[in-house]
């Protein structure tokens, strides 16, 4: 084929694009009249002139590429796909200075790598156009003048020219990749106009009013898509590069005659908007921080014109006539482990079915939304983002109509209860438990002038979670406010409970307590916890590394302190504490040894002589906070993990205390009790909170609690002062000291478990265990 010639010929093309995505882009490319249409896997085939290429470039929304063929050639073996490369005339096609880029896809048995099958064609089309003209073309894998296409399958490759260029996804207004100025990025653009042909927006838009509710808008993706389908706007009026701008077989005025005549009908469509010809309704529903914002810069990027009345909360203004709107929904940006943010979208979701649509699509990645909808899809595509699999859903809009379960909350303004959507009608019972105990809960915590407690602890069997609640400190600047947290912890299901109702139970959950509790869902944090045997979340670093404050220079303030990313500071018994509720397992603070951290501090204000403290398996060192506040002059905390000493450190200087008297010992604490029998240091104050089990690489074999406590009580006794006293708690449910044991050793051992459980535990009195250790 000569390419000059290109344009009088009929040419054998394919567009490719997403798989699933085929019998969407063949209805399209159909509709656009475009000739020889075949859905294949992957791609979809097509027949016509250059015009029609031209035309599927600039007007198709689902397509990656569009690819012109030039041959069909050998791919048994390397030299054959070499020779069929070699007998194309790329000296037709490639203008001289042009540089290239080969782009491979498919594998056959004799191909498993796409780089050689890359390599192998380049050195192919070099070698034919030096044979050619005595020079080589440049390689330019970024931006080419033209762009070669092989795609191997069996034992045949097929070989044509990339006509797109850029993915024909890259509309052209999205910001560049990584642009902090994104607030969040959007949906991929041709994902969004597949939610919106499943949907049969094409339809609505050849209608006077065309109206659609988009939940979780794509970060303005499906808002940008469905205006420019109104406005007739083809989605390669911003492409660029083209592809075909540098091949040798483009004609220049076909494209500008399709280019005049694709900006004409977008200007007769805006006048037809402009004068109430036709009308637009979009209303765009999102709860995420910086989602408007996201939007309105693509609107804005796009030179999208359109009104859209973007709602973070509440009420939604549906259009007029609801009944012929259409209803997106796109969940794909959650991602499996987010399920507080995925409990705040369902509930959305299913709150915005209540007055009805004539029909509704959704990107999700599971089948939770069929029971937030109250609806089974119609249809349903399956759909990769990215590796990860998730369906293209469509419901119908009477399916829709039905009434969702919802539970009411009372207002924490005095107003009228709060409704919140819910998947499980029993939910109701845990919105009024939750309800009941947060009221006295937060009665109790103003009277003891507690800002961080427990407010639900598996109360209800069939909702198992622990629900604490955080203030932030008093210290915060009043421009950022006090900010409010919730940190839920969901106990694994038995496996006689089915996992799907046990998530349904978790997502209910999770919508309801921050209504309940007056949090934003973005400040939940959800963990589970599973029955293992635990306790090895402090072992994370390797060991034996004393670490030793600088010399102390001018004493800084409390609030200079720096709060690392995503740290939060709240208040405990006239202390302040750095929290962090995504970083690790737990936040940085155990609530349930409130009682226990008082009693330290009281202990500490009756120590005498040289008043240490010796704080092992210290974590974030708030218990050694507390003994420095009780007057102890000499600190050392000791842990394993690197990361929670300097956690600590940042603690111990936000409460005013520095210097060389307050030292810090990254080690293996087991191992370094046994050093310490053997020196001269000793303290008058211990405390020692064990992990149930630890097998960490930095420690000499495992540790066990229940099987090696009477060995650490006694090494802890060894290192008291004569009059010292140290403080032993774990959380083993079932431990029970070895009180004759430790008796023979000279250990005496003292029960005060009742009265270090906080009254927000109650309910579970077994959360920890803690005794007074002393040398008999």
């Amino acid at each position: 084929m000569n390419a000059h010639d290109a344009s009088n010929d009929a040419l054998e093309l394919f567009a490719t694009c997403p798989k699933s995505f085929e019998p969407l882009l063949a209805n399209e490319l159909g509709a656009l009249s475009t000739p020889g249409v075949r859905p294949l896997r992957g791609q979809v085939a097509f027949t016509g002139q250059l015009a029609d290429a031209y035309r599927v470039c600039l007007w198709s929304r689902l397509a990656s590429r569009v690819v012109l063929v030039l041959s069909h050639v050998d791919a048994h073996d390397a030299d054959a796909l070499y020779e069929g490369l070699s007998a194309i005339a790329w000296e037709e096609h490639l203008g001289q200075g042009a540089t290239l880029a080969v782009d491979a896809h498919g594998t056959n048995a004799e191909f498993r790598s796409t780089q050689f099958v890359a390599l192998r064609s380049k050195d192919a089309i070099v070698d034919r156009l030096l044979a050619k003209r005595g020079s080589r073309p440049n390689v330019n894998a970024a931006r080419p003048d033209v762009r070669v296409a092989v795609r191997v399958s069996h034992g045949r490759a097929t070989v044509g020219i990339d006509l797109s260029g850029a993915p024909l996804f890259r509309r052209g207004y999205e910001s560049p990749s990584g642009s902090r100025r994104v607030p969040m990025a959007p949906l991929r653009a041709d994902y969004a106009a597949a939610l919106l042909a499943e949907g049969g927006w094409y339809r609505q838009v050849r209608q006077r009013h065309a109206a659609l509710v988009s939940a979780f808008a794509g970060a303005g993706s499906v808002v940008v898509e469905a205006a420019a389908q109104l406005l007739d706007r083809a989605p390669g009026l911003l492409h660029a590069p083209w592809g075909f701008a540098g091949w040798l077989g483009h004609d220049e005025a076909t494209w500008n005659g399709l280019m005049d005549e694709a900006q004409a009908r977008a200007e007769a469509a805006r006048m037809e908007l402009e004068e109430g010809r036709r009308s637009l309704s979009l209303v765009a529903m999102d709860t995420r921080p910086g989602a408007e914002s996201a939007a309105r810069q693509l609107l804005r990027a796009a030179g999208m014109d359109v009104p859209v009345s973007f709602v973070r909360q509440g009420v939604v203004p549906h259009p007029a006539d609801t009944r012929k709107a259409l209803l997106v929904c796109d969940l794909s940006w959650l991602r499996a482990d987010e399920v507080a943010q995925q409990a705040r979208a369902l509930a959305t979701c299913s709150g915005l079915t209540s007055a009805g649509y004539d029909c509704a699509v959704a990107l999700t990645a599971n089948a939770t939304l069929d029971v937030a909808l109250g609806a089974s899809p119609a249809e349903t595509l399956p759909v990769f983002m990215g590796r990860e699999p998730a369906t293209i859903r469509s419901y119908d809009g009477a399916a829709l109509s039905g009434e969702r379960p919802v539970v009411e909350l009372p207002s924490r303004t005095g107003g009228a209860p709060v409704r919140v959507p819910v998947l499980l009608p029993a939910s109701e019972q845990f919105a009024r438990r939750l309800a009941k105990i947060a009221k006295a809960r937060a009665r109790w915590a103003r009277h003891e002038d507690v800002s961080c407690y427990r407010v639900y602890d598996a109360d209800l069997p069939d909702y198992a979670v622990t629900i604490d609640l955080f203030e932030g400190s008093e210290l915060m600047p009043t421009r950022h406010g006090r900010g409010r947290w919730l940190s839920v912890y969901e106990y694994a299901a038995p496996h006689d409970v089915d996992a799907t109702l046990a998530r349904e139970r978790l997502l209910d959950a999770l919508a309801i307590a921050p209504v309940a509790l007056g949090v934003e869902p973005q400040d939940v944090f959800v963990r589970v916890r599973t029955k293992g045997r635990g306790g090895a979340q402090y072992a994370n670093e390797g060991t034996g590394v004393r670490e030793r404050p600088k010399r102390p220079g001018p004493a800084r303030r409390p609030g200079n302190v720096p709060l690392p990313v995503g740290a939060h500071l709240i208040d405990e018994g006239g202390l302040t504490f750095e929290v962090n509720f995504a970083s690790r397992l737990d936040c940085g603070i155990f609530l349930d040894h409130r009682e226990t951290r008082a009693l330290l501090r009281e202990m500490a204000k009756g120590t005498k002589g040289s008043r240490c403290f010796l704080n092992l398996f210290a974590y974030t060192g708030t218990a050694t906070c507390y003994a420095a506040d009780g007057g102890c002059r000499h600190t050392t905390t000791v842990d394993m993990s690197a990361p929670s000493l300097s956690w600590a450190r940042r603690n111990m200087e936000r409460n005013g205390f520095t210097g060389p008297e307050h030292e810090y010992v990254r080690t293996d604490v087991i191992r370094w009790i046994g050093e310490q029998r053997h020196t001269k240091n000793r303290w008058d104050l211990v405390f020692c909170d064990v992990p149930t089990f630890s097998n960490s690489k930095g420690m000499r074999g495992s540790w066990d609690v229940q099987r090696d406590h009477v060995e650490l009580l006694i090494g802890l006794s060894r290192l008291l002062t004569r009059d010292g006293v140290a403080v032993f708690s774990c959380n083993l449910r079932s431990f029970r000291p070895d009180v004759d044991a430790l008796a023979k050793a000279g250990v005496a051992i003292e029960d005060i478990t009742q009265e270090t459980i906080p009254e927000d535990f109650a309910r579970n009195p077994k959360v920890h265990h803690c005794y007074l250790v002393r040398r008999a």
